[in-house]
């Protein structure tokens, strides 16, 4: 018991660790208070104000995430600069695809910060538009790391057939675990996809149809395999030490 409580401290204790655990409860609440809405209405259910308060705390938590993300742009800026042009990657199609990447998610930060501003009456513009921009930035970088990552299996296949014509028994494992968490961001994007179309204009593809479950369904198993992905990336790094 007291394992797990210390990985979770650990988890908190770091910016990108306690986004990830809010943003996790976020959805999981707009999940059950989405069902549990659905079933006051179908079946007159006496758990309504359960349901109410969920949704209304997952919009609260949605908030704190949109605040605490006013201060990422130079934490991105800096990871943009290092990569640079990506000369660093053995691929083309990586490389620019990532550039492409970074520079989408560097824009979706002002966007979104004017559009918090405009809501929180702080300039005099509509947020509408600009909610709009980060959506589609946001939609953008989710396509591209989709690509990415599908390009990266196509070349670690390939490192998989040749490391299995010379028998190479701990690359075949590594190649293995690479491919595997590329797979988990890959189902990751596409569910935070789905729901980035939810919240486009009307008329777009299934934009507004999702129900408040279905969206904290998908954010929810996006966010539970980044934790994952999270774990195992440092469980990786820790071993290679």
């Amino acid at each position: 018991m007291q394992q797990p409580v210390e990985s979770l401290v650990r988890l908190l204790e770091s910016y990108r660790g306690r986004d990830k655990v809010i943003r996790t409860v976020c959805y999981g609440s707009q999940l059950v208070g989405g069902a549990l809405s659905r079933r006051v209405e179908l079946k007159g259910s006496s758990s309504q104000q359960l349901g109410k308060s969920l949704l209304l705390f997952s919009a609260q938590l949605s908030h704190c995430r949109t605040v605490l993300r006013l201060f990422d742009d130079l934490s991105m800026l800096a990871y943009s600069h290092s990569y640079g042009l990506g000369s660093g990657e053995e691929d083309a199609g990586v490389r620019w695809i990532s550039v492409l990447n970074n520079v989408a998610d560097q824009l979706y930060y002002p966007c979104e910060h004017v559009a918090w501003a405009a809501d929180a009456e702080l300039i005099s513009v509509k947020s509408d538009k600009w909610w709009l921009f980060s959506t589609v930035l946001w939609g953008t970088s989710l396509i591209l790391g989709i690509l990415r990552s599908l390009r990266v299996l196509l070349l670690l296949k390939k490192k998989l057939r040749k490391s299995e014509r010379d028998d190479g028994r701990s690359s075949r494992s590594r190649l293995f675990r690479q491919m595997q968490l590329e797979i988990l961001s890959i189902f990751s994007r596409m569910a935070d996809l789905g729901n980035a179309i939810h919240w486009m204009p009307p008329g777009f593809l299934w934009a507004g149809r999702f129900p408040s479950w279905l969206v904290g369904l998908l954010g929810t198993t996006s966010s539970l395999i980044d934790l994952i992905r999270m774990n195992a990336t440092s469980s990786t790094e820790s071993s290679s030490q």
